[in-house]
């Protein structure tokens, strides 16, 4: 009888270790994901939408800014909208801060 045990070297292979190193980036990986659908990919859909909604704005449209501000669509720059919102009241605000394009029976409702 020995009072010592045979101790055996732990030997890990290439493969092993590759997926060892794999496995801690896993958690990183899990949550980019989570971030790209839950966050990243919405956002770029809402602004992609918000852009063509503001490049489809004509003349006499009706709408509301982001500042809550209601009026029609007097004139269109390259940059600036001219809305009128009241008579013979006319603002010039920026395309960005259009908020939503107002539908004609809503507009007209008093």
């Amino acid at each position: 009888m020995s009072l010592f045990s045979t101790a055996y070297a732990a030997t890990t292979t290439s493969a092993t270790n590759v997926t060892h190193q794999f496995m801690s980036f896993l958690p990183m990986i899990v949550i980019f994901i989570l971030f790209w659908f839950l966050l990243i990919r919405p956002q770029q859909k809402k602004s992609k939408l918000h852009n063509q909604m503001i490049s489809a704005l004509q003349k006499n449209d009706h709408i509301v800014t982001n500042s809550g501000i209601f009026g029609k669509i007097i004139r269109i720059e390259e940059q600036f909208i001219a809305l009128e919102v009241a008579d013979n009241v006319v603002i010039k605000i920026q395309k960005n801060t259009v908020a939503n394009k107002v539908e004609k029976e809503l507009a007209t409702a008093k």
